[in-house]
């Protein structure tokens, strides 16, 4: 028995469509069945700071670009680990160069993540939606701007999720990478300043840990910790200041709404 030849065109058609997304979790899942998400740690950029200033110091643009990349490749597969990278793009590039390149790889991640959902799922949800989602789509994308910068100021909701609603929303290419732009650059900058301060930190949490194991004596490596929390670094101040900035971002939905004549 033969397939019909609409199947088999419908079928060539739903490959061409989602093989993007096919292929972008199967990526994710050898990822993180390898392992290799485990390295995004800060003390794994202690352990090799010294072998990675190295590297730098003789091949500076290739170092940038390796890290873009890399960047960019943990963002699109959702690997856990984007502060940790910011945090290390201030480290080892100063917080200047660091934060600039951490925002073009997380944006490059992030437009990656926007077009495979886009073409994938996005014409189909567009298709299939019913009355509410159909209105909920035309009134986020009537605000998408304010709404997105909103989204990409305050961390309320995973950064891959955030990638991925708009594609699925209907939201324009452009509209999308100026607000995750604009919406990164607070926090990625800040990330970026505690990195390019981290020597100091390092080097104490180094020492007590050599403390430590010295006072423990033989069993002393389950007793001694050592770790380094990026999350410590979102502070409640830090906070309460890209609150205030996503509220700002809102000002527009807020005035639109009270401006609209009632029934």
């Amino acid at each position: 028995m033969t397939a019909s030849p609409d199947r088999v065109e419908i079928t060539i058609s739903w490959l061409k469509r989602l093989w993007p997304l096919i292929a972008l979790l199967a990526a994710m899942a050898f990822v993180f069945a390898m392992g290799w998400h485990r390295y995004l740690t800060i003390e794994t950029l202690a352990e090799n700071r010294e072998t990675l200033r190295a590297f730098i110091g003789t091949n500076m643009l290739l170092s940038l670009a390796i890290f873009v990349a890399v960047y960019a490749a943990a963002i699109a597969l959702s690997l856990p680990g984007g502060a940790v990278l910011t945090i290390t793009g201030g480290f080892l590039f100063g917080w200047l160069l660091g934060g600039a390149a951490s925002i073009v790889g997380a944006t490059i991640g992030a437009s990656i993540v926007f077009l495979i959902a886009r073409s994938a799922l996005g014409d189909l949800l567009a298709a299939r939606a019913g009355p509410w989602l159909s209105r909920f789509r035309q009134g986020f994308q009537e605000d998408a701007f304010s709404y997105l910068l909103f989204l990409r100021l305050v961390p309320i909701f995973p950064f891959w999720l955030v990638n991925l609603a708009p594609g699925l929303l209907g939201v324009s290419f452009g509209t999308y990478v100026a607000t995750t732009i604009l919406g990164i650059i607070p926090g990625t900058f800040a990330f970026a300043l505690a990195g390019n301060g981290l020597d100091s930190v390092i080097e104490a949490q180094q020492a007590a840990h050599q403390s430590c194991l010295a006072k423990m004596g033989a069993g002393g490596q389950e007793s001694c910790s050592y770790a380094l929390d990026p999350g410590a670094l979102l502070t409640p101040e830090l906070i309460a200041g890209l609150v205030a900035l996503g509220l700002v971002a809102l000002i527009p939905v807020a005035v639109k709404w009270f401006r609209r004549p009632r029934a």
